[in-house]
């Protein structure tokens, strides 16, 4: 069975030199396309995800980054589609002050455990969630927490090209079902 790996930006899309555009160029990799970047609406981006998720089966695992991951956490409150797992990157802290007001509507962050295996990544040095945070975030979602060290908001910033150490996590989630 050949795995499907559906990617899930944040606030404003990921850039052509984001870890998730690159792995796009793949085959395999398919980009969640939300309508409107800039001034997020959480009903219509967990929407979008329900049909991406659809269109896709079961067969498929989630990359989300950033406010993909509260996304995505909504998301697995409501649906009855099942996925194979999620890789969970620099999950933003959409409750701290001065987080981006276009994105207001993504909080409280779902802190339910999510329904299927998962892995957060975080760094030290995220200027969208402490990593306190994002360890707290993983334990209410029963992720497996992984800290990837000073790397920024894990971003086209960050500098991580095809970023090799996510390809290793989303292969770990994948290992035992299937082939990317």
């Amino acid at each position: 069975m050949e795995v499907k790996v559906l990617t899930a930006p944040g606030l404003y899309g990921s850039g052509p030199l984001h870890w998730q555009s690159i792995w796009e160029k793949t085959s395999g990799f398919k980009r969640i396309d939300q309508q409107n970047w800039d001034a997020p609406v959480m009903a219509e981006w967990v929407k979008t995800i329900e049909d991406a998720v659809a269109e896709a089966g079961p067969d498929v695992v989630i990359a989300a980054h950033s406010l993909g991951c509260i996304a995505l956490a909504y998301w697995a409150q409501q649906t009855k589609l099942r996925i194979r797992g999620a890789l969970l990157v620099a999950p933003a802290d959409t409750e701290r002050p001065g987080f981006p007001v276009a994105a207001s509507g993504f909080a409280p962050i779902p802190l339910r455990p999510l329904p299927f295996k998962s892995i957060v990544v975080s760094s030290t040095n995220d200027e969208y969630a402490s990593l306190e945070r994002a360890r707290y975030f993983a334990n209410a979602w029963g992720s497996r927490f992984v800290n990837a060290g000073a790397t920024g908001h894990i971003n086209a910033d960050s500098d991580l090209g095809e970023w090799p150490k996510g390809q290793v996590l989303l292969t770990e989630l994948v290992r035992d079902w299937g082939t990317l």
